[in-house]
């Protein structure tokens, strides 16, 4: 464990203080973070970014001396949500970052976003079948889901990847509702405000992940606006959280939702499903394992790397198991 994580700290250069009421001071060489009686002592030498997340005390001299030191510092909401950023006089490598994100073509990796995530998808629906009693493809549906995949790598036009990406997530919402009580009426992917529990519960995993995935974006200097699968504000982020949704979120949330749901935990109406503070609290224990910041650091430097240095973007999924600790499964353009 100590090795992994020493791994990531090098090869992840920012460093996060999330939720609430930690204290972090600073001496000339060292940042302390203090939090629930616990001490973190990090070397300002090894930090690049500073995020800063949730509600905290911080002393001024972290402020000046890590603005000293060249490295920025941003604050956050605790849902993820940007505030501010800092940066030191002169400081350019967030301009260098954007540059590289708007040069790019966005063509290639767009697709390797739809490819990961369409891979993703399948392997998790292929597991599910395995495990359930009951038949959950109708005949020649994952012909379809195969077929789309393999036509990705023809498709010149973004328009079309889009197409293709939009037809293969729809269809495999329609099929995960299979896996679930047809009685909670979650029949597809809805947009907000949702009426059943299950779309409910999966957005608000999707909004944890999100927010996680948006500390990492910026930690790492990218535009979350500029977006390669999806345009529009926090494109990037989106076109970064999908191909670890059917792992980080539709699993737990499935798995929580067939094992049963507690009397009075949601009450949904014509306009909107509310989930209570247990039911929240129960499901955020099991988001907690599986929305491993370490794989999503990891995801967002990989990202970073191939548009500084121009060559393929490489997204590593992890099977829903991985996320205890098994391997991944590589997707490449």
């Amino acid at each position: 464990m100590e090795s992994s994580e020493k791994s990531t700290r090098e090869t992840v250069p920012w460093y996060v203080v999330s939720g609430f009421g930690a204290h972090i001071k600073a001496t000339p060489k060292i940042l302390i973070v203090q939090k629930r009686g616990c001490t973190q002592e990090i070397p300002l030498s090894a930090i690049r970014h500073l995020l800063v997340m949730g509600g905290h005390t911080i002393h001024s001299s972290v402020i000046s001396r890590l603005l000293s030191a060249g490295c920025a510092v941003s604050f956050f909401e605790a849902d993820g949500e940007p505030l501010g950023f800092l940066r030191p006089y002169g400081f350019q490598y967030d301009q260098i970052v954007r540059e590289a994100q708007v040069r790019a073509f966005p063509h290639s990796t767009a697709l390797a976003i739809a490819k990961g995530s369409a891979h993703a998808r399948i392997l998790y629906l292929v597991r599910l079948q395995e495990e359930l009693d009951h038949p959950l493809f109708y005949e020649g549906e994952l012909e379809i889901l195969e077929k789309s995949v393999s036509e990705l790598d023809y498709l010149v036009r973004l328009e079309e990847v889009r197409r293709v990406h939009r037809l293969i997530s729809d269809m495999y919402y329609e099929i995960l509702a299979r896996t679930v009580p047809a009685g909670l009426g979650f029949r597809r992917r809805t947009s907000r405000p949702h009426t059943d529990v299950v779309n409910t519960l999966l957005s608000f995993g999707y909004g944890l992940l999100f927010g996680n995935m948006c500390v990492a974006a910026i930690g790492a200097h990218l535009d979350p606006d500029i977006g390669f699968l999806t345009r529009g504000k926090a494109g990037l982020v989106h076109d970064l959280c999908d191909p670890f949704r059917p792992s980080m979120i539709d699993d737990p949330v499935c798995s929580f939702v067939r094992e049963g749901l507690p009397p009075g935990g949601f009450e949904c109406g014509p306009d909107r499903c509310i989930l209570s503070d247990d039911l929240v609290q129960a499901l955020l224990q099991r988001l907690i394992r599986t929305i491993r910041q370490d794989v999503i650091d990891s995801h967002v430097f990989a990202l970073k790397e191939s548009l500084m240095k121009k060559t393929d973007f490489i997204i590593h999924i992890p099977e829903p198991d991985s996320l205890n600790g098994a391997h991944d499964r590589k997707v490449s353009e």
